[in-house]
Parts: C-alpha cells; structure tokens; sequence
C-alpha cells in the first residue's frame, strides 16, 4: 500500500509541474506589454519599469521560470502588489473559510442525495416508478439553476425579508451557533449542484446492482430489504459515488469564487475576485495555483477512497 501510494504521489509530479508551467505563462501571454497592464493605462514609464523590475520581467525567461518554480516550491508567491502583504499570508487566511465552506456543502450534499438517490432506485426497482420519475424530474430542474441566482433569491427571502439567516457579517470561530448561521446561506446554495449530480449518479449505480444476481439471492434467503439496499447494493454501487464527490469538490473550489463574493465572506474566491479587478497579477497567480493544487490532491485521496470502498479496487 505504502509503495503504491509512493509511486501514485511521484505521478502526480508531472500534473502539478505542469499547472505550475500554465500559471507562469499566464502574465506572459497577456496581449502586449504585461507590466503596463498591471500598472493601468496612464501609468507614467517609470512606475511601468518599476513594476516590470518588480514582477522579474525585464529578465531572460528562462531565468524568469526556474525562479518561478524555485520560489513556488518554497511557498513564496510573491507580494501584493495592492497592500504589499505575502501572497501565501493571504492564503493562509482565506484557506480555512473555503475549506470549511467546500466540505461542510459536500458533506450535506450527501447526506440528503445518496439516500434519495438510493431509495428512488429501490421503488424503481419495484416497479413503483412515480417517486423515481418526481426525483429525476426534480434534480433536473434543480442543476440548471444558476448558482448566483439561486444566492440573490436566498438573500432576499431569508435574511432580507425574513431574516432568518445573516447575508454579511464577521466568522466568528470561537461561537459554533453563530458560524453555524453565518455561513447556512452558501453552503445551501453550492449544495444544490452536487446534490442534483449525486442523487441521479447513486440512483443509476443502485437500481444497476440491484439486478445483480447476489441482490436476488439476498432477498430469496428473507434478508430485510432494507439490509439490502443499505448494506449490500449501496456498498457495492459507491465507486461511482465516490468518483463523483471528487469532481463534485472540484466543481465546488469554482463554486466559491462566486458564492464568497456574494455573501462577502473572507475566502479565498473573494480575494481572487479583488485581485482580478486590481489587477494583482501576484495575488492572482498564486490563488490559480492554490485552485489547481487542491483540486490535483483531491482526485490522489479520491483514488485513496477507492481501495477503501472497493478491496478489489487496486492501483
């Protein structure tokens, strides 16, 4: 196991050397010069070659990468060019509030869809296909709803007109009750999407396994249907769960980028979006990095969770 999660960890080498690669090249292939768009249009000469003298790009380039990839191996992103903090500081704050926000969503996600999914496959299994045919229906509908949209509706319903549920406000860690309500709001809405995904995903690979000739011999021996469901074809039908819930917090990571600008919590989505509109190309740089490492990390522990789910499953 030890060695298969080596040689597995010393293939991914090349997927992160190869975001590192995309994210150096995205300064230098701006149209024109990359410098005087940092620094804006009527910037005077001097603050362009200051900012060019700043950034390393008045260097040869390759020089310019083996720095790039030297200094992002050490964790040293650079400087805003906006406050002048350390990049990695910045993402040191905002980690946590993604975080918590990205897995808090899946794990709700989850928790309502798999047993959804699980029993829409039993009914239909049983010929009793309206439940099966309301959930897809549902789902469905529900994917297509833009996240955004779905976000203003919530403001305006629940903290606007009901306030039931803050839109703004400060993370207070230190008081569960109210983190708790503080970030309901946008773990409702990055919810909806993987939901939506999970629930037909488990649907499909239920109903399958319940064709499957042990399921038929289970029931004949009078194992409880619901040990059936539960025990024996949910288990066997979770690779294809497991698959998606990594692509599901992938698609989450790119959730938050929106949803934390909406409801003006401190992640690090928010920060990319200023640095965008400031044209904080070190900021920028870095959190792209971040986005793409996670996202490469994910898909190794979703590979781990495969031989956990499945022993048959092996590297």
């Amino acid at each position: 196991m030890t060695g298969s999660l080596a040689r597995k960890s010393l293939q991914l080498i090349p997927t992160v050397l190869g975001v590192m690669t995309l994210v150096f090249l995205m300064l230098r292939l701006l149209p024109g010069d990359a410098a005087s768009y940092i620094a804006g249009e009527n910037a005077p000469q001097a603050a362009i070659d200051a900012m060019r003298e700043s950034l390393g790009l008045n260097k040869p380039l390759e020089e310019q990468y083996f720095s790039f990839i030297t200094n992002t191996l050490q964790l040293d992103f650079g400087r805003s060019i906006v406050n002048g903090r350390p990049v990695i500081d910045m993402i040191k704050s905002a980690l946590p509030t993604t975080l918590l926000i990205g897995f808090v969503s899946l794990i709700f996600s989850f928790l309502i869809a798999v047993p959804l999914g699980a029993i829409a496959a039993y009914l239909a299994s049983k010929g009793k296909g309206a439940f099966d045919q309301g959930l897809t229906m549902v789902v469905m509908v529900i994917d297509m709803v833009p996240g955004f949209w779905l976000a203003l509706v919530l403001l305006l319903l629940l903290s606007l007109q009901t306030q039931l549920l803050p839109a703004t406000g400060p993370l207070e860690w230190g008081d569960p009750v109210s983190l708790a309500k503080r970030i309901a709001l946008p773990v409702i809405v990055l919810s909806v999407g993987p939901l939506a995904t999970i629930a037909r995903i488990t649907r499909t690979a239920v109903l399958e396994v319940l064709n499957e000739d042990y399921i038929r011999m289970a029931r004949a021996m009078g194992t409880p249907d619901r040990s059936v469901l539960f025990q024996h074809a949910l288990r066997n039908a979770a690779l294809p769960v497991v698959t998606i819930a990594g692509l599901g917090f992938g698609r989450l990571l790119g959730g938050t980028v929106i949803i934390e600008s909406i409801f003006a919590l401190p992640g690090m989505g928010t920060i990319l979006i200023n640095g965008i509109n400031g044209r904080d190309y070190p900021v920028v740089q870095g959190l792209v990095l971040m986005y793409a490492s996670m996202f490469v990390f994910v898909n190794l522990a979703t590979d781990l969770i495969y031989t956990k789910v499945d022993p048959r499953v092996k590297f």
